[in-house]
């Protein structure tokens, strides 16, 4: 019988009063965002939103807690931003959206920071729930970054997944781990690179004793790019039924799936509130259409990050989605 897991993929809103404290604190120019030496009271202010994010996922009841990454103020390239061979100059857009990060320019060689492992340390040390880390996949941090030291597309790309091989191996028990890689979808690599994006990801998967999920969002992969991804050693590939069922559908048909699967069914940045009920149904019909495949653990999710959404509507999205779970667990036993 298939499990049903609610989850999410990182990246929360910050809670208002930590927004405002926040901005007091660090300032509102690029040169204040984090860098990854940030002082005691900025220290302090994000550890305990970071406690409360992680108290309104127990609260709603989500089977995987994520630290939030309320630190990531360059969304997925934070990694990147804070490390001290990388150098961040101007503000970019981030993808198509109106959100803008600051551009990473890779100038040294990419050894392990630790700081995504030391927020996991600090979650793990306030909640007793099963712990999920959240990292950008491999393809995407370095679609989003600049190279100025390795010089060669390929060779910026393992050195990007050497780096956040290292950093995963530096993470306390995680239950699951999520590689977040839009990229693949928004800037798809082509013969050659989508092999070797398949491989970087193995690496990076390989280097957690967890359940990994590579949540791709904003569409569907293209045929081969899905079709290298399944060669990857990864427990669960995901699907952005928000954005597109059909082409997401197509290619589980036509490729077939991993054992597991995330399903992107709630809006990450739409305020309108799906009703559980609704998700549940969409969960039926998508395992309907499949017919034949029946997944071992289905995780049910938004399908992008819920930095967009105002803090309280957030709230309810986790509600809903754990009140989801609960209701495919029921249909199904």
């Amino acid at each position: 019988m298939t499990e049903y897991v609610s989850t999410t993929p990182g990246l929360y809103p910050l809670p208002d009063w930590a927004k405002d404290d926040l901005s007091d604190l660090k300032g509102h120019q690029k040169h204040d965002l984090i860098s990854g030496d940030e002082g005691e009271e900025i220290t302090a202010a994000y550890e305990e939103a970071r406690q409360e994010v992680i108290g309104v996922q127990e609260e709603a009841g989500l089977d995987r807690i994520v630290e939030g990454q309320l630190r990531w103020d360059d969304m997925l390239a934070h990694p990147l931003a804070v490390h001290d061979n990388v150098e961040t100059r101007g503000i970019v857009r981030y993808y198509d959206n109106n959100n803008f990060y600051r551009e990473p320019v890779v100038q040294g060689e990419l050894d392990a920071s630790g700081d995504v492992a030391n927020e996991l340390e600090s979650a793990a040390a306030v909640t007793d729930g099963d712990l999920q880390a959240v990292l950008p996949g491999p393809y995407s941090l370095a679609d989003l970054a600049t190279d100025e030291q390795y010089g060669d597309d390929a060779e910026f790309l393992g050195a990007i997944a050497d780096f956040l091989e290292a950093e995963a191996e530096a993470f306390p028990e995680v239950e699951t781990l999520f590689l977040l890689e839009p990229s693949l979808v928004e800037n798809a690599p082509e013969d050659g690179q989508d092999e070797r994006a398949s491989e970087a990801i193995d690496q990076v998967a390989t280097a957690v004793d967890a359940d990994v999920v590579v949540q791709p969002y904003w569409g569907a992969l293209e045929e081969k790019v899905y079709a290298h991804l399944l060669d990857a050693d990864i427990d669960a590939v995901g699907f952005d039924f928000v954005a597109n069922q059909d082409d997401n559908l197509y290619n589980i048909q036509e490729y077939g799936a991993t054992d597991d699967a995330a399903l992107g069914l709630a809006d990450g940045q739409n305020t309108l509130v799906e009703d559980p009920e609704a998700i549940r149904d969409r969960v039926e019909w998508v395992e309907d259409k499949l017919q034949v495949t029946e997944f071992e653990t289905v995780y049910l999710t938004t399908n992008t990050e819920t930095f967009y959404l105002p803090y309280g509507k957030f709230e309810e999205k986790l509600e809903v989605l754990a009140e989801a779970a609960e209701l495919a667990e029921v249909k199904a036993a």
